[in-house]
C-alpha cells in the first residue's frame, strides 16, 4: 500500500512577507490547520505546492506526526514572490532532480508587452524516488504550472483594457504549455519505454482543468484514458503514457478550488501504466470536508486567512 497527497498549500510565507500571514497568530493557525489535515491522512509521500519560505516548511514540519525526509526546489518563482514546490516523505529520498530548463528544440516564449522571453520553467519542478514498504522504486514529480490567474505590469490584478488582458492570458498560456511540454519530456526518458513495469506518479497544480490542452500534453500518447474504449486495450504506446486518475474521483470529492463559486479540479495526479490497472487497484479522491473557500482572481484577498484555498487530493495504491 502506498499513498501519495498533493497540496497546494497557498503562500507558505513567516509573518511579515508581502504574501506572508500578517502575524504569528495568523501564521500558527495556518500551520495548525495545514497539519491538522496532513496527519490525519497520513501519507507515504506529500507533494506540496507554494512553499514561500523554507523555514515555514520547517515550521510545519514540526507539527507533523513522525520522521519525514524532505527535497525542496531549487529554482522558486521570481522575487516577489519566490514559491516554490517540494516533497515530504516517510522514506528516505534517492536520485533527487530539478526540472527546470525547457528541453531542446523548445525556444524561450514571451511573457510581457516588452518582448522578453523565458526559456525555463517559472517554478522547477522536483522529482524524487522512494521506496513503497513492499520494496518497490517508485519514481514522482511534483510541478506547480503557470498560474491562471493574471498578473500585470506593476503588480496588478486588473488590465488597463482588454486588450492587455488578452495579450497576458496568452503570454501565461504559453508558459504553461511550455512548461508542460518540458515535464513530458522528462517524462519520456524517465519511463525509458517502460512505464508498464516503472511505477512512476506525476503531481501537482497544474494549474487547468482535465480537458485542457496543456494538461492533455502530459499524457503522452492518446487513445487509452480512464473511461474511453481504448483503456482495456493495451497497446504500444502504453509504456510512454501517464493517466489522469482524475475520472476515478467521486463525486463530491472531485474539485480541488472553487473559483467565482465554481468548482474546478486544477490539482491532478497522473501514472504510469504500471498503476493504472485494474482501476481497483487504487482509490483517489480530494478531501473536501470542509470544502474550499470560494476565491477571486486577487490573491492578496486571502493574506490572512487559515489554511489553504486548495483541497489536497489523495491517491493510494494497493499495489504498491
Amino acid at each position: 500500500m502506498f499513498k501519495v497527497m498533493t497540496w497546494n498549500v497557498e503562500n507558505l510565507f513567516k509573518p511579515g512577507h508581502p504574501s506572508g500571514p500578517t502575524d504569528q497568530t495568523v501564521y500558527d493557525a495556518k500551520l495548525q490547520g495545514l497539519a491538522a489535515v496532513i496527519n490525519a491522512e497520513n501519507p507515504d509521500a506529500l507533494a506540496l505546492q507554494e512553499i514561500g519560505d523554507p523555514a515555514a516548511l520547517d515550521d510545519l514540519v514540526q507539527r507533523l506526526s513522525g520522521t519525514w525526509h524532505r527535497r525542496v526546489s531549487q529554482y522558486p518563482d521570481q522575487e516577489p514572490h519566490p514559491i516554490r514546490v517540494a516533497w515530504l516523505t516517510r522514506g528516505a529520498i534517492t536520485d533527487a532532480e530539478d526540472i527546470f530548463q525547457f528541453p531542446p528544440h523548445l525556444q524561450p516564449v514571451q511573457i510581457d508587452d516588452t518582448g522578453k522571453t523565458l526559456g525555463t520553467m517559472g517554478r522547477g519542478a522536483v522529482a524524487i524516488t522512494v521506496q513503497s514498504a513492499s520494496g518497490q522504486s517508485v519514481r514522482l514529480v511534483t510541478t506547480h504550472l503557470k498560474s491562471k490567474l493574471l498578473t500585470f505590469p506593476g503588480d496588478r490584478f486588473s488590465p488597463h483594457d482588454e486588450d492587455e488582458r488578452a495579450r497576458f492570458a496568452a503570454y501565461a498560456l504559453y508558459r504553461r504549455t511550455a512548461e508542460a511540454a518540458t515535464l513530458r519530456v522528462w517524462a519520456t526518458a524517465a519511463l525509458q519505454n517502460a512505464g508498464d513495469t516503472r511505477p512512476a506518479i506525476l503531481t501537482g497544480d497544474l494549474n487547468d482543468t482535465v480537458q485542457a490542452a496543456t494538461t492533455q500534453v502530459l499524457l503522452g500518447p492518446p487513445g487509452s484514458e480512464i473511461g474511453t474504449r481504448g483503456f482495456d486495450q493495451p497497446d504500444k504506446g502504453d509504456p510512454q503514457r501517464l493517466w489522469n486518475l482524475a475520472p476515478r474521483m467521486p463525486e463530491g470529492k472531485n474539485y480541488s478550488r472553487v473559483f467565482e463559486g465554481r468548482k474546478e479540479l486544477i490539482d491532478h495526479i497522473l501514472v504510469s501504466a504500471a498503476l493504472v490497472r485494474p482501476l481497483s487497484s487504487f482509490t483517489v479522491e480530494a478531501v473536501t470536508d470542509p470544502p474550499p473557500p470560494s476565491i477571486t482572481s486577487d490573491p492578496n484577498a486571502r493574506r490572512s486567512k487559515p489554511s489553504s484555498d486548495h483541497s489536497p487530493v489523495v491517491a493510494t495504491f494497493a499495489s504498491l
